[in-house]
């Protein structure tokens, strides 16, 4: 089976600092569903902005989809992310100006391949699908700034769902869901990916979730830069 991620001596960090990563080796086939857990500062968020391409790694070799990310310029890699990958980011970077339903739609409204992605169905009707699923799909026409955060990280979840990216990145999706909501989106989440074929990389300090996927990753383990 193909590598949807492949990492090689791969180091970063900020400016000056320290390294934050360390990695020498690092692999993931497409399909697989990799619970990815460490103690706060091992460099779970550094790792999955690098494999966006938000962040350029210092040395190394980041292949992404069989995209080599460092021959990318920045501008490029941003085009990639868009195309190609579902971010759930930990801050959740909603546009606060736009509704709920704008905001879910973003990225097939930018990207025609992710548009090409949504199987016939409309943008509106695929957006107000995802959102039903979530518990969200009255609040569409809601400004997100009107929104619990536990509503904005759904947003968010929608917006990185949608037009069926190849990878999902998603850096503590479920932190502000109840259980419920947290069994609602899980669900979701890998029913989006067995459809799309879709390869997940998931990041949580919820040690119960870790059975429900196909693999599981300590960054400590594989970081050598975590002392």
């Amino acid at each position: 089976m193909s590598l949807a991620i492949d990492i090689r001596h791969l180091r970063f960090r900020y400016g000056g600092g320290p390294w934050v990563l360390d990695i020498p080796e690092l692999a993931l086939e497409r399909g697989t569903r990799a619970f990815l857990f460490g103690p706060s500062g091992s460099g779970k968020t550094t790792l999955l902005g690098v494999l966006a391409g938000v962040l350029e790694a210092n040395e190394g070799d980041v292949t992404v989809l069989g995209e080599d990310l460092a021959s990318l310029s920045a501008p490029q890699r941003d085009a990639f992310r868009a195309e190609h990958i579902g971010y759930v980011f930990q801050m959740f970077n909603l546009i606060p100006y736009l509704s709920v339903l704008d905001n879910i739609i973003l990225p097939v409204r930018m990207h025609a391949g992710r548009r090409a992605r949504l199987d016939g169905a409309g943008v509106k009707e695929s957006a107000a699908l995802l959102a039903g699923h979530l518990h969200i799909g009255d609040l569409l026409n809601k400004p997100v700034t009107e929104l619990s955060v536990g509503q904005q990280q759904r947003v968010a979840a929608c917006r990185a769902l949608i037009g069926a990216p190849e990878l999902i990145v998603a850096d503590e999706p479920t932190s502000s869901l109840d259980f419920d909501r947290r069994e609602d989106f899980l669900e979701l989440l890998f029913q989006e990916c067995e459809r799309a074929g879709a390869t997940l990389v998931f990041v949580s300090h919820d040690r119960a979730l870790e059975g429900m996927f196909s693999r599981t990753i300590s960054l400590p383990d594989v970081n050598q830069a975590v002392l």
